[in-house]
């Protein structure tokens, strides 16, 4: 019996995706499903950071660390529309770690990577330069690093697309119901979700990306109950309006050894997050609580002369990480690294588990995930997507700046803020998206916040956008600024004008 698909990847967040990509540009045959929208889950709850995490050495995770900064570089040259380089203000506090020891760490992380066009670490007189501006007095002394900021749920969406073109059958709103293994080949069964029909495919091998539901599938698969094999934990973050003009961001200690973030987001917020906890509970479900909100404006108020009050909070995100259970004691010192692991059982049927990972490891994930699938398919095509530009990233990465302005005179109708937002989100397809328009009203129906009809026709063709939240949550954060009426307004936009 012929296989429908080689590979069938359940989940369509970062890994799924990753692994659906670099699959099909191997020469394999590929599916996947998702059963919500791309990056609906925990890929759109990130800190939004490529980035080695620095908090990572303390737990001697050398390994990671040195594997995450390592692609830093990578993923900035192949994403340089959604990926650009951040500094970083460590300040020091006097009660919690000692300067050595962060000068130590610092160290460790300008050299374990090889990092050759990021800036290095300097000590900062906080008293003296504007990043101290916004701190508090006693705060005297700092460190500055780099790391990356990405557009999290647009890589994801980004690797959907080129996994597409090369071949791969995406499909959203498609959730894996069942899943048997017979006569060699596993028969995979999805769902529908907007009209409940049912489809069965066959594949050689699985491949479970599926997040905080992994169990779930291997249940499903193996039809008998499994012990879990990974640990919930719960990130929150909140948006507030903009704390501070400069554009550096800051990493602070806390007095329970926990870290927080804030960086500037959107242009006109500041984004303070994130927060550690063993989460309990149906993942979809997952919110901040309370007491997250108070835990977030009392650590930043710690460090900023302006106090953080829960009633600045302007939007909030939470996602639920998937960890593999290995047993820490506390949520924030479960390893992040990843861990493939084959489900065994009597048939030998090929089903590869993806447990835990950062997306700022995918593309490496993905491809230790090739190696293993490569045992049972046979190999193909080599390794690739080291200098493989994602959709819209085909430009040198120093030349974002020339890029824009070449956007400015070509569509001089368009605010420079909104084509900066377009090229940061569109890159070079940004074009694509424009094409000969010359005039404003050839973008068609306003639905505010610089969103009109070309874009979103674009979004629902080409990136599987099919409700108002999927274009202004994780397409884009327009929903931020947006009115309710003007939500609605696009809501029955895009249910009339839908072809599914």
């Amino acid at each position: 019996m012929t296989a429908d698909f080689d590979i069938f990847v359940i989940g369509g967040g970062i890994n799924g995706c990753g692994v659906a990509r670099d699959a099909a540009g191997r020469g394999y045959s590929v599916a996947l499903c998702e059963m919500n929208d791309l990056a609906s889950g925990t890929s759109s709850g990130s800190t939004k950071l490529i980035h080695g995490g620095l908090r990572y050495l303390e737990h001697y995770e050398f390994r990671l660390v040195r594997k995450a900064l390592q692609e830093r570089e990578v993923l900035w040259a192949n994403a340089p529309h959604i990926i650009w380089p951040l500094r970083f203000v460590l300040p020091h506090h006097k009660g919690l770690r000692p300067k050595w020891l962060l000068r130590l760490g610092l160290f460790l992380y300008d050299h374990l990577g090889g990092r050759k066009k990021l800036p290095a670490t300097k000590s900062l007189n906080l008293q003296k330069n504007p990043p101290g501006n916004p701190l508090k007095k006693e705060f005297s002394t700092g460190f500055e690093y780099s790391d990356c900021w990405v557009n999290d749920s647009r890589l994801v969406v980004l690797n959907a697309m080129d996994a597409a073109a090369r071949g791969a059958l995406i499909e959203t709103r498609t959730k894996c119901i069942a899943a048997a293994y017979k006569d060699g080949l596993w028969h995979v069964t999805t769902q529908d979700t907007a009209n409940s029909q049912t489809t069965t495919r066959t594949a050689r091998m699985i491949i479970n990306a599926a997040g905080p539901w992994v169990d779930n599938i291997i249940q499903a698969a193996s039809h008998s109950p499994t012990s879990p094999n990974v640990r919930l934990v719960q990130g929150s973050h909140i948006i507030i309006p903009k704390l501070y003009e400069h554009d550096r961001c800051y990493i602070f200690q806390n007095a329970d050894d926990r870290i927080i973030f804030a960086i500037p987001y959107e242009n006109d917020y500041t984004l303070i997050g994130t927060t550690d906890q063993d989460y309990d509970g149906d993942p979809e479900n997952v919110a901040i609580s309370d007491t997250e909100i108070s835990y977030l404006c009392n650590a930043a108020s710690e460090y900023f002369e302006k106090p953080v009050r829960e009633q600045d909070v302007v939007w909030t995100y939470s996602a639920v990480r998937p960890l593999f259970d290995d047993g820490a004691t506390k949520a924030q010192e479960a390893t992040r690294d990843y861990v493939l692991r084959w489900q065994t059982n009597e048939d030998n049927a090929p089903l590869l588990n993806i447990f835990g990972g950062k997306i700022t490891t995918y593309r490496r994930l993905a491809e230790a995930v090739m190696e293993m699938a490569e045992q049972k398919l046979g190999k193909m095509n080599q390794e690739w997507t080291i200098n493989a530009p994602l959709p819209g990233g085909d430009f040198p990465m120093e030349e974002f700046t020339e890029l824009l302005a070449k956007v400015c005179e070509r569509y001089p109708f368009i605010e420079t803020h909104q084509s900066e937002r377009l090229l940061r989100a569109y890159g070079t397809r940004l074009f694509d998206l424009l094409g000969d328009a010359s005039q404003k009203t050839d973008l068609g129906e306003d639905f505010g916040c610089g969103l009109f009809e070309r874009e979103v026709r674009y979004l629902m063709d080409r990136e599987w956008a099919r409700t108002a939240d999927d274009i202004l949550w994780r397409r884009s954060k327009l929903g931020i600024g947006m009115r309710k009426e003007q939500i609605a307004t696009l809501s029955d936009w895009m249910t009339s004008n839908s072809t599914s």
